[in-house]
């Protein structure tokens, strides 16, 4: 296409924003991004019984989590119902669309009627081309007037074409008794009027884009590409629900995943690149295309999400990943790192950061640098402290006051007092990372007495020591 890319996401405000939504605004978002073109982003706000302003937030703060940025202000589709009833006027006036006097108990008559008769319970209105002279002072509704010969054909860039006969679709209802818009009606006007070129949700949204077609043809304006993508099944096969567990993008924030991670998991969630399994950002919106996106449902695995979030922790930027785990804390109502250990939490990433698949699982290898004097052991440091003595520590310490306070000096001085002891490093490791830390699972001796220092190091043995 000539025209710049516009992609948009466009979730109900009826809840929080759940992954099959997130990966939704993912795949618009790198769908935009990657080619210099625009992603927008529309609350559907028009259930005022449904929408909340807290959803609303639950949404935002969702995908600023994960990091998907939107151009322009958000739209409210509710705040636009005075331009979707303009539409449907409009078509009235061309003769494209009529007012429909049906009530409610005529309607449900003529469907009891075809169910008992074996026919198709389709209604077919009697005021579709009924002269206006004849036209009570009543309520009424406006209908579209929709082909009702041949076949109406969804080009769909995952799903291939999708034919559906004409015959099958209804004279659709554009505006309500009450004069206020459909959705159905709403969601074509705002695409149209946001210069939206692709429209890529879920392929639960297969069968609307037949009847949103008919507007589009009616107005006389460009169909968008559509791209309909599978939704997402649970590890049993089942569509994702809340019997599977978390189902919120803060949620996945609280629990302690990395958003970097995240991202990696839900792009990879029913499209692919090859065998690429890891990837950053700037990969993945380079080689991001609709036809990766595959057509039968994607499984979620939280596995594969875990390893693909231990892989992001890894190669993130240190200063970066302690800004993100102040953030988890404050998502999980977890108490804020003190100033102090915010900077030796930066300082100790280095030997933190491997093998730590989410934040609680890196936090606990800080335990020794987040924790303060007098350590308490957990009931395996205790058991690694007990089976050395305290004699041992004590003839350890003043070796250690006249140490150079560095790794292969460190080294090389515990080996020698693991020999001098006829033992070795390994049998010692365990006490130490006890008194260290108060934990049996730690980063090396070494890293913990670099990062504590000679002061801090020698107060906990002694104190270790008793």
């Amino acid at each position: 296409m000539s025209k710049p890319v516009v992609t948009r996401f466009a979730p109900s405000p009826t809840g929080f924003l759940h992954i099959g939504g997130a990966r939704t605004a993912l795949f618009n978002w790198l769908y935009a991004r990657g080619r210099g073109g625009k992603f927008l982003l529309r609350i559907e706000d028009t259930d005022r019984e449904r929408s909340t302003p807290e959803a609303t937030a639950a949404i935002l703060q969702g995908l600023d989590w994960l990091g998907l940025d939107h151009d322009g202000e958000v739209i409210s589709q509710f705040e636009r119902a005075d331009r979707h009833a303009e539409v449907a006027h409009q078509l009235l006036a061309e003769g494209k669309a009529y007012k429909c006097f049906a009530t409610q108990e005529e309607i449900a008559a003529f469907r009891d009627a075809a169910r008992a008769e074996g026919k198709s319970t389709l209604y077919r209105s009697p005021w579709r081309d009924a002269d206006t002279s004849t036209h009570p002072d009543a309520p009424y509704v406006v209908r579209i007037k929709a082909p009702q010969e041949g076949t109406s054909v969804i080009r769909d860039q995952v799903q291939g074409d999708v034919s559906i006969r004409n015959d099958q679709l209804d004279d659709m209802i554009l505006l309500r008794s009450d004069g206020t818009p459909v959705y159905m009606l709403a969601v074509v006007v705002d695409d149209y009027d946001m210069g939206v070129t692709h429209v890529i949700r879920g392929d639960d949204h297969l069968n609307n884009a037949a009847r949103q077609m008919m507007i589009y043809e009616a107005m006389g304006w460009d169909i968008p590409i559509w791209a309909h993508i599978p939704l997402i099944h649970g590890p049993d096969g089942k569509k994702l629900s809340k019997r599977h567990g978390a189902l919120g993008a803060q949620e996945y924030q609280a629990m302690g995943y990395p958003a970097a991670g995240m991202r990696n998991y839900l792009a990879r969630l029913g499209w692919s690149h090859g065998d690429d399994e890891f990837f950053t950002d700037a990969q993945a919106r380079e080689w991001f295309d609709l036809d990766g996106i595959g057509k039968s449902p994607a499984r979620f695995d939280t596995k594969k999400l875990e390893s693909l979030c231990g892989q992001h922790i890894a190669v993130s930027d240190d200063a970066a990943l302690r800004q993100e785990i102040e953030a988890y804390l404050a998502a999980a109502g977890e108490p804020a790192l003190t100033d102090v250990q915010s900077t030796d939490l930066e300082r100790a990433m280095y030997c933190l950061k491997d093998r730590a698949k989410t934040f609680p699982e890196l936090l606990e290898k800080a335990h020794f640098i987040l924790t303060a004097r007098p350590i308490e052991p957990d009931a395996k440091a205790a058991k690694a402290l007990a089976s050395v003595s305290d004699s041992i520590l004590n003839e350890l310490t003043p070796q250690l006051q006249s140490a150079s306070w560095t790794r292969d000096d460190l080294e090389a001085l515990l080996n020698q007092f693991a020999e001098a002891q006829d033992t070795k490093f390994g049998k010692l490791a365990g006490p130490l990372r006890a008194a260290l830390a108060g934990r049996a699972v730690t980063p090396s001796v070494f890293d913990m007495m670099l990062i504590l220092g000679r002061e801090e190091t020698l107060a906990r043995l002694t104190d270790a020591a008793g």
